[in-house]
């Protein structure tokens, strides 16, 4: 695995210097910010899916659960490095442990669902719960631009993904299934520029760059893309060679996939390239699949061939980018995607062959492989077009010194509709359905929420003070504080009428949800014909 990791390095390197240096106020996706994103968002991304594989390969009993596992450890060692590349490694060593505990809960939970402990699920749920609350918090301590309930926020909808996308593989709805996984995926990244943003607030000169910038953009929409793809391809063909039920649900998303980088293709050069590349691309995962039917049918002539298809398709698609983009020489392009086609073959060889040791070593390597693609191809396309990706002139300072949050466009973690309904206990936030453990009600003509769950939906802080049974929300720039039973709340120390007083209910405290939820800045919509809330955040 070194060599071929070093071997891939090395193909970067080329790429690199073979594209045109630029001059320091030139667009660039390159700079020790930018690499902070792209890192944080590889690692967590990365998290997500291997999670998802190993909790569906513990369920089905597999062989390689264990390499899954193991996988997943090593993603764990690799955000634990980054983290004390940033806080040091004493505090690499106390994130590390917390981190691990929630997957070891996930495992539990596996384990549980399959033997039909009820207890041991609800347990390993309670664990998740809690783990959360600690994870936070460490996130919080080491940054003080890391609200802690903002990250509770995050990590439960993290958590719920998670379980959403077991619980439906489990009760083979693969469809959800794999949407999902796919969201899992997708969110990750959402967190990881959420704390790289808090990071660069926090150490302006050790990492110097612009997060928000439209090159940057560029490069973290392709690597996400791009990584994903790769992830998908080495999970389509295990579905495939398993003769799994799932495996069309896994090659539909494989092919979301490649619409998506379709579209980031045509966003660049026009819908008539994207048609021309879509094609191209989408061929390469067609020999794959011929790969994997012939080593299936023990067919060594049509293994051979598509082989041959697949080196056709390489110097196919490097000619493509190559005449796009005269920044990218077609033989390192050639070269970078031989270590692709390359990296998945081995992969499902060993797979094939129930040899494991290697398998996820090589899935990770080929997963890693697509960022150095994707950062060399957004630095040439950034460099032959830099007036489209110059940073706009109210762009705040990439290092700024003031205190407070800083300012992230396009990184926050905040959901923007989310969706109850009265007498159910599902609330879907951004179309992710989750469970309450109470439901919203109506009460003298008001319609009350669960604090709880109005707190992590939102993403706002909640304090409660017994003694006085006062309750505190902070959600950005906005306080809000009620006491149990009076008809009163304070929106950043201005008394306001509740219109209905808060309550306790089957040990719940409930809330009025219009006025709390407008003063944090939320837009209430109302349907008297089926008792839907939908709450939209208010731009």
């Amino acid at each position: 695995m070194g060599k071929r990791l070093a071997k891939s390095i090395s193909v970067l390197l080329v790429i690199l210097l073979l594209v045109p240096t630029l001059a320091s106020a030139a667009p660039t996706t390159q700079g020790k910010a930018e690499d902070l994103r792209s890192a944080l968002g590889s690692v967590l991304g990365e998290h997500a899916l291997l999670a998802v594989i190993a909790m569906q390969k513990g369920y089905d009993g597999k062989g390689d659960f264990a390499q899954s596992a193991a996988a997943l450890g090593a993603n764990t060692d690799d955000l634990t490095a980054a983290i004390a590349s940033v806080y040091g490694a004493e505090a690499g060593a106390a994130f590390k442990p917390i981190w691990a505990s929630h997957i070891g809960f996930f495992v539990d939970y596996v384990t549980a669902v399959k033997s039909g402990d009820t207890a041991g699920k609800q347990k390993a749920l309670d664990n998740l719960d809690a783990y959360r609350v600690q994870q936070a918090k460490f996130f919080a301590d080491a940054n003080p631009n890391l609200n802690q309930a903002t990250i509770e926020a995050g990590l439960k909808m993290h958590i719920d993904h998670l379980l959403s996308a077991f619980d439906s593989y489990v009760a083979k709805n693969y469809t959800q299934a794999y949407s999902q996984a796919d969201m899992a995926y997708k969110h990750m990244y959402m967190t990881g520029d959420a704390i790289a943003g808090a990071i660069v607030k926090q150490f302006p000169a050790q990492f110097p760059g612009n997060l928000t910038s439209p090159s940057s953009n560029l490069r973290s929409g392709l690597d996400q893309i791009l990584g994903e793809h790769a992830i998908l391809a080495v999970w389509t063909m295990q579905k495939g060679i398993d003769g799994a039920p799932d495996f069309q649900n896994a090659a539909a998303l494989l092919s979301k996939n490649t619409d998506e980088l379709t579209a980031a293709v045509s966003s660049v050069y026009g819908n008539e390239a994207g048609a021309a590349f879509k094609p191209i691309w989408a061929s390469h995962i067609g020999f794959l699949v011929d790969y994997v039917t012939a080593t299936g049918a023990k067919n060594t002539a049509n293994q051979q061939l598509a082989k041959a298809n697949l080196a056709d398709y390489i110097v196919k698609q490097a000619t493509f980018f190559a005449g796009a983009n005269p920044n990218l020489p077609q033989a390192t392009l050639e070269a970078g995607l031989r270590e692709h086609i390359d990296q998945l073959i081995s992969a499902f060889d060993g797979y094939a062959a129930g040899n494991y040791t290697n398998v996820y070593p090589t899935a990770r390597e080929a997963y890693h492989h697509m960022f150095m693609f994707s950062g060399a191809l957004g630095e040439a396309i950034v460099k032959q077009f830099p007036a489209k990706f110059e940073p706009a002139t109210t762009t705040p300072p990439t290092t700024p010194t003031d205190p407070g949050t800083p300012t992230m466009p396009d990184m926050d973690m905040t959901p923007e509709v989310i969706k109850l309904k009265v007498g159910s206990r599902t609330v879907t936030v951004d179309g992710m359905a989750m469970t309450m453990d109470v439901s919203p009600l109506i009460r003298n003509n008001t319609t009350y929420i669960p604090l709880r769950y109005l707190a992590e939906s939102v993403g706002a802080e909640v304090k409660y003070t017994k003694s006085s049974k006062t309750v505190q929300l902070k959600q950005g720039g906005a306080a809000v504080t009620f006491q149990i039973g009076q008809d009163a709340f304070w929106v950043n120390g201005a008394k306001q009428s509740l219109g209905a007083v808060a309550i306790a209910e089957n040990g719940r405290t409930q809330i009025p949800v219009r006025a709390v939820t407008q003063a944090l800045g939320w837009t209430v919509g109302w349907s008297a014909s089926n008792g839907e809330i939908t709450l939209t955040k208010t731009p």
